[in-house]
């Protein structure tokens, strides 16, 4: 078996692919994010919570995929917050920081 870290690629050279699930697991703290080749990643809470700067007691109320292609998903948060999370921030391995 693969592990998910392993089938991310290099930042910027992706292939796009929808997203056609996604899912907050509150047992793991982490979302399920399901694409059209039939991959899955489990996806942590807090790099989700790190990316889009959302306070840290804020709580997920809601999961919603974007409508419109299907690029990505958006989770609503009890205090109003919205992350915004698009199909390379999971299939992708981030940048590497620039050397100085």
């Amino acid at each position: 078996m693969k592990l998910a870290r392993s089938l991310k690629v290099p930042f910027g050279t992706a292939k796009m692919l929808r997203v056609t699930g996604a899912k907050y697991l509150s047992w793991e703290d982490a979302f399920e994010v399901d694409f059209e080749d039939g991959l899955s990643f489990l996806e942590p809470h807090s790099t989700i919570r790190k990316a889009n700067k959302i306070a840290p007691e804020a709580q997920p109320t809601r999961v919603e995929l974007d409508e419109n292609p299907c690029i990505g998903f958006f989770v609503h948060y009890d205090n109003g917050q919205t992350a915004e999370v698009s199909w390379a921030f999971i299939r992708e391995l981030p940048p590497k920081p620039a050397k100085k």
